[in-house]
């Protein structure tokens, strides 16, 4: 639920009692509200009624009257005489950057439906065009970074080396911001826009790691949920070292799956047809790019960057297929440099891990003693290894973050209004697991499964089952029946995996799974990876 792999909260008088060590944020109660937003027409021929917008916030909800940021937001205003109000987007991360997802859920929803609100997106704090923008350390994952897994207690030095000269760079540069970059501080910031609308409820639509933003949200403020609809989501009972170890074993899961698809495709790609041997090749071609790296940028991190995303979204199986397939059996080291370009260098966003790290440290405490992580990495990786190590270092920069953690939000909501989940029971980046978790600790909740889907972010992704869910609830606010509040309470199944693609089709095309036959590429292209 990152950025790239795989992916908190001032107490109202109502839960008072269920937050520790989050400090209030007087502006919603007792400072000046902010200035009304100030729209200007940012068209493109694709949105050609975008607006967008800034909006000032506190960088310290507890000192209004100090230092502020700068928010971005974009709007597509609704057109219906008929308005319920601003519905606020957000792609995940922490670190993604939510402008361009308001024009794509406006056009995805029904027409109809979307008509009815102002659809509105948001960079959060320290994200793209807010400002101040975190950037720690540019070109952090230029090509090629040390091998992820350790041979050696040599090589574990040099990569725990680079974490926390990450992390040191990190508070040099931003010491000021980074005790302000958390989940608790972009909730306030959600409340900020809320006023700046001029709306005294919200109503909120979050992926991945949004869903977590949107819990730690309606926990603070209650009072000022309306229609809540969260896709693919966060555990909160693990943020954020147990759920980083619980994606390890699910991306190992989804790899599996991607090598069965190859398998059963053995026509296109003469890979053979058992899943264990397809699976075996890709761990020889990681082998081989660690003695040459492909094209002299695809080493065996960049190749696990390049098919992480396949664990995202099973649209990109037949892009990477062809490009492992033309490695093994052409020794076409071209093919595999494009999918990397395509894929693996995406998700290298700076800003965006800057960011990713920023929060992740701040937010929950991480393990300092550095054993803990190399013992947990060992365990996993005997069993999971695709994306174990690759994980563990991505994350490693908060065994030595230079700011203190806060103590996690609980999440134990029964004053909220009904909030509609969805979840995918294969999902790799927020595993099933946490969608009933989440069920469990929003009351009168309602879960939507996909049974046996494994993408993340599932709707509005050419699922008729699920997208009639969503609109119908933020039409009228219709549910299914709820069931004990323990259990899904609505299945859909799972839409098919893709076909193959022609080889000449799958090495030049450029979106990302909208030509695979299944749908959703444009979504997950907003949602990022590790987000």
């Amino acid at each position: 639920m990152t950025n790239r792999a795989g992916i908190l909260i001032a107490a109202s008088a109502v839960v008072a009692g269920l937050v520790t060590g989050v400090p209030a944020r007087a502006t919603a109660d007792t400072g000046a509200a902010p200035a009304p937003l100030k729209w200007t027409s940012c068209a493109t021929d694709a949105r050609p009624t975008l607006q967008c917008a800034t909006v000032r916030a506190p960088l310290d909800h507890a000192h209004p009257d100090e230092r502020l940021v700068t928010l971005a937001l974009t709007r597509v205003p609704h057109t219906a005489k008929t308005f319920q109000g601003p519905l606020l987007v957000n792609p995940g991360g922490p670190g993604g950057s939510g402008l361009n997802l308001a024009g794509f859920v406006s056009t995805a929803l029904p027409a109809k439906v979307a008509a009815e609100y102002d659809v509105i997106g948001f960079d959060p704090r320290g994200v793209g065009k807010s400002t101040p923008k975190l950037d720690c350390v540019p070109g952090y994952f230029a090509p090629v970074r040390p091998e992820s897994v350790p041979a050696s207690a040599a090589a574990e030095r040099t990569v725990r080396g680079r974490a926390e000269s990450f992390a040191g760079a990190c508070g040099s540069k931003y010491g000021d911001l980074l005790p302000y970059m958390d989940t608790v501080s972009a909730a306030h910031d959600l409340d900020v826009i809320r006023e700046a609308l001029g709306a005294r409820r919200i109503n909120y639509f979050g992926y991945s790691y949004g869903t977590y933003l949107g819990a730690v949200y309606a926990q603070l403020h209650p009072d000022r949920v309306r229609r809540f609809v969260l896709d693919s989501v966060v555990d909160p009972e693990g943020v954020w070292y147990e759920d980083n170890i619980a994606q390890d074993y699910a991306f190992d899961a989804r790899h599996k799956a991607f090598a069965a698809w190859v398998a059963r495709n053995d026509a296109t790609y003469r890979l053979g047809t058992d899943p264990e041997a397809v699976e075996a090749a890709w761990y020889r071609m990681r082998a081989a790019v660690a003695g040459k790296p492909a094209g002299g940028k695809v080493g065996p991190g960049e190749l696990e960057d390049t098919f992480l995303p396949g664990g995202y979204y099973n649209g990109y199986w037949p892009h990477l297929a062809e490009a492992f397939a033309s490695y093994v059996n052409d020794a076409d080291e071209k093919a595999l440099l494009a999918a990397y370009e395509r894929f693996g260098e995406a998700g290298d966003d700076s800003n965006g891990y800057s960011v990713y790290t920023a929060v992740q440290c701040r937010d929950a405490a991480w393990p300092r003693d550095w054993t803990t992580w190399r013992d947990d990495a060992r365990t996993v990786d005997a069993k999971a290894p695709f994306i174990t190590w690759n994980n563990t270092w991505y994350n490693a920069p908060c065994a030595s973050w230079p700011v203190e953690p806060l103590s996690p939000v609980r999440i134990a909501n029964d004053a909220v209004p009904p909030v509609l989940l969805f979840q995918a029971t294969e999902d790799a980046a927020t595993p099933y697991e946490g969608g009933l978790s989440m069920h469990r600790k929003l009351k009168d909740s309602r879960l939507v499964v996909e049974q046996g889907g494994g993408n993340h972010g599932i709707t509005l992704s050419g699922n008729t089952c699920l997208d009639t869910y969503l609109s119908d609830y933020l039409a009228t606010g219709a549910l299914p029946a709820a069931t004990d509040g323990e259990r899904p309470d609505a299945v859909c199944a799972a839409r098919p995996d893709p076909m193959p693609l022609p080889a000449e089709k799958a090495l030049r095309a450029t979106d990302s799974g909208t030509t695979s036959g299944n749908g959703g590429g444009t979504l997950h292209g907003l949602l990022g990876f590790r987000g």
